[in-house]
């Protein structure tokens, strides 16, 4: 970069030599002890009172209708966007009720097999027997079974 400026500079040293050489700037002074000024410390705002209590506001039939023809298409486009995203919607709600179908069902399952489980331990050979053993129950000896004869099946059906 620096050799690009001394390259213009052989084209505008000729026009600047014919014009005096600017005078340097000297600044004044700075007093080290007073205070700087403030940003914008001398610009001034002058505070004017307004009434607008004797106005009185035009009516525009036009911003009416335009109004309620905004109202309107703010209801149309409402409408639009809830009906494209109630299939969503729906889809959404009918995954969340399959899967409280889905814990369900587990649920069901797993107290089925507590019940199965219960059912076979109350059941179960060994506590029957407890059980007859306790109630008294004694199975009969096998000279004091009666077996019935088939002759009063026929005597009954010829009745």
């Amino acid at each position: 970069m620096a050799t690009l400026a001394t390259f213009f500079d052989r084209f505008t040293a000729a026009k600047i030599a014919d014009q005096p050489a600017p005078r340097p700037r000297v600044l004044d002074p700075e007093d080290p002890f007073e205070v700087p000024l403030f940003p914008n410390e001398d610009v001034y705002f002058r505070v004017k009172h307004i009434a607008n209590s004797g106005v009185v506001r035009v009516a525009d039939p036009a911003a009416r209708k335009v109004c309620w023809r905004m109202i309107g298409y703010s209801f149309v486009l409402a409408m639009l966007v809830i009906s494209l995203l109630l299939p969503t919607l729906y889809e959404l709600m009918a995954g969340y009720k399959m899967e409280a179908l889905r814990q369900e069902k587990q649920r069901l399952e797993l107290d089925r097999a507590a019940l199965e489980l219960q059912e076979a331990k109350l059941v179960s050979p060994a506590r029957l027997e407890e059980l007859g053993r306790m109630q008294r129950f004694v199975d009969p000896a096998p000279s004091s079974v009666v077996y019935l004869e088939n002759k009063s099946d026929h005597i009954l059906a010829k009745k």
